[in-house]
């Protein structure tokens, strides 16, 4: 199955399920709970209703409702939830999703700004719409057009790039429809992202400003995410992962390339560690959004999370990560430079 993240599960009992890694064991796909039908849900699709969950509520539904949907794969002492194959009804593409509403006539103005960032990233930067998607409330039609933000994918490391170059590029053009977040947006984004001390205000937007994956259209928020295509370097070994304990360390942010991806990768050196256990980190690793494009190369930076063991099966080796994100609010886990920014 052709199948990978922020593609979406639409379950035999009509629950919908976020895909969030690349690789799946034989028997099921891994995937998050987002939405679940709800009589007093605030979302509509067809004749019901649906609610928004979050990670307690969904880990609370699927103990209650599907504790098959826990199960234990590459991670010691950790079940990971997921899908069983048999239970797929129908996987979302949201690339499919995507040439549907370039393909409608609507007079929604919600659609009519997914139409114009499209077409915007197809003229300007050249990038395909074969390589284009659309993932969040409106891949499974669950939008609410005053409310909703814009989750667009961009497909491939290169073409995401570009993208967020172009941005970059737009949002201080006056003519252009795609402008910088500001005012009530800011705090809107700011309370969405953070559920701790981890980043001031401030701080976050100084990050959020310089990695132009995030902006408005017409007074929407739109997020310019990434997932890789088949040709970029997805790593298909057999991966088992032991948690080892909570972790801080100093580091030097050596390659960044993977760092808008899911997970975010980066590569590090010099790493020097303030807190934790006594072992070689090679990498930082985020599952969380919040930190995706956080760093750059040759920066000096603090990071703080969980130190993991990995064991290649493939080449039977050992390597060691920090995993930032291993709840979803990540609360005292965050990769910030060195020095305050601000």
């Amino acid at each position: 199955m052709n199948i990978r993240p922020r593609y979406f599960i639409q379950t035999k009992d009509d629950l919908f399920f976020a895909v969030n890694t690349y690789t799946h064991p034989d028997d099921y796909i891994i995937s998050f709970l987002r939405y679940v039908p709800d009589e007093n849900g605030d979302r509509l699709l067809g004749n019901m209703k649906y609610s928004k969950v979050d990670s307690n509520e969904a880990y609370k539904y699927i103990k209650k409702h599907h504790p098959n949907y826990l199960f234990k794969w590459n991670v010691e002492n950790k079940k990971m939830m997921g899908v069983p194959i048999t239970d797929i009804k129908k996987i979302l593409s949201p690339i499919k999703r995507l040439d549907e509403i370039l393909n409608m006539e609507s007079d929604d103005p919600y659609i009519g700004k997914v139409q114009k960032l499209a077409e915007i990233f197809h003229n300007e930067c050249d990038i395909s719409y074969e390589n284009m998607g659309i993932t969040g409330s409106t891949l499974p039609g669950l939008q609410k057009s005053e409310t909703s933000d814009i989750d667009f994918i961009i497909f491939g490391l290169d073409n995401h790039k570009k993208a967020r170059l172009l941005y970059g590029k737009l949002k201080e053009d006056p003519e252009s429809i795609l402008d910088p977040i500001e005012g009530e947006f800011w705090n809107r984004v700011y309370n969405k992202r953070i559920k701790d001390d981890s980043l001031d205000f401030d701080e976050f937007i100084f990050y959020e400003k310089r990695k132009n994956n995030r902006g408005l259209i017409d007074n929407t928020l739109f997020d310019i995410l990434s997932t890789m295509n088949p040709d970029d370097p997805i790593n298909r070994d057999e991966l088992y992962y032991k948690q080892i304990g909570k972790m801080k360390i100093k580091c030097k942010i050596q390659e960044d390339k993977q760092s808008f991806d899911t997970p975010s990768i980066y590569n590090i050196s010099d790493v020097e560690i303030i807190e934790g256990p006594d072992v070689k980190i090679d990498k930082l690793v985020s599952y969380t959004h919040t930190y995706a494009g956080e760093v750059q190369n040759n920066e000096w930076v603090i990071a703080s999370g969980v130190c993991e063991e990995v064991t290649n099966k493939t080449n039977n080796t050992k390597t060691y990560n920090l995993t930032i994100g291993t709840t979803r609010e990540s609360i005292g886990e965050y990769i910030k430079l060195e020095e305050k920014p601000v």
